[in-house]
């Protein structure tokens, strides 16, 4: 069985650095799983991309999957620590999809998670805590991502909320609502 950390947070708050302390702190061989596409148009997004790069360990092992992450999941060992990053950019990826494909990938994704070997940690951004979004597609991101997390915390050993540059740790101070369906 795996051991699954959950690590949320809102954008900039630090939630990237705890999971990669977390990472390290493991002990195993850590394989980075990055969700986003590189585009060289977007000068900004490639910065942050960089900063990300600079900051990890030189020996660990970087995959970059934007579509295919349940067959990544799938495939970590008991050897492993996988660092997910992120699940946000994971759902954006995916947003084209019709909802019942995408309730489908979800469902899959978290059979898989739950059931693979190895730790794994994921970075979920937190997206509720703002504006409805003006757009039909954004409160769809917003609606999914948000699905997602609390879906994923259910089956997670740990989980934390990275705000402001402090970590809290959720699984000691509260309890999880019951599994969505």
């Amino acid at each position: 069985m795996s051991k699954i950390i959950l690590v949320t947070g809102p954008a900039r708050s630090g939630k990237s650095e705890w999971a990669e302390t977390l990472a390290l702190q493991s002990g195993k061989t850590v394989v980075y799983v990055a969700t986003a596409y590189e585009n060289i148009a977007d000068i900004e997004w490639c910065d942050r991309l960089t900063q990300h790069k600079l900051r990890r360990p030189q020996n660990w092992l970087t995959l970059e999957i934007p579509v295919a992450l349940g067959a990544t999941v799938g495939e970590a060992t008991a050897q492993n620590c996988l660092l997910v990053d992120s699940l946000g950019t994971w759902v954006a990826n995916l947003l084209e999809q019709d909802e019942e494909i995408w309730l489908q990938v979800v469902q899959d994704f978290l059979v898989t998670a739950r059931h693979c070997e190895g730790e794994i940690i994921f970075v979920a951004e937190e997206t509720g805590w703002g504006v409805v979004p003006a757009y039909p597609i954004g409160r769809t991101f917003r609606d999914r991502l948000g699905s997602l997390v609390r879906r994923l915390s259910t089956i997670s050993d740990a989980v934390y909320l990275v705000t402001g540059g402090h970590v809290l740790n959720l699984s000691a101070l509260g309890s999880p609502l019951p599994e969505l369906k």
